[in-house]
């Protein structure tokens, strides 16, 4: 199951990459760095009714986006760094595929359901 789900997610990203002209690295990054944070931290401000957290993150991901010089390179970068992270993993069992399930899907699902239920409890 654990590959079923993790070529989904690979293919989707892919398919949105050719489509927006971004690397598969590239998009990866965009989500899961920027896109999936500032979406919790949109659901955080609903729950506690202000605006700050979503005000501060795209203060702070304007000013990457400045100062970063080459986007794909860093995209890269991270990426490598966070398959590494995911790798880590594989000494109690488990392995890349199951790592970037667990981590990069369930995770944020449950983080997503959490903050859905203190919003509409």
């Amino acid at each position: 199951m654990n590959r079923v789900i993790f070529r989904i997610v690979a293919d989707s990203l892919t398919s949105i990459g050719s489509k927006t002209g971004l690397t598969y690295n590239e998009i990866n990054i965009v989500l899961y760095y920027f896109g999936i944070p500032f979406s919790w931290l949109c659901l955080l401000d609903v729950i506690f009714d202000f605006h700050y957290l979503k005000i501060a993150f795209t203060i702070f991901t304007f000013g990457f986006m400045v100062g970063c010089r080459n986007f794909s390179t860093y995209s890269d970068w991270l990426f490598e760094k966070s398959a590494s992270f995911l790798n880590l993993f594989n000494k109690y069992g488990s392995n890349y595929i199951a790592s970037s399930v667990w981590i990069c899907v369930a995770l944020p699902i449950a983080v997503y359901a959490i903050l859905l239920f203190l919003i509409f409890q």
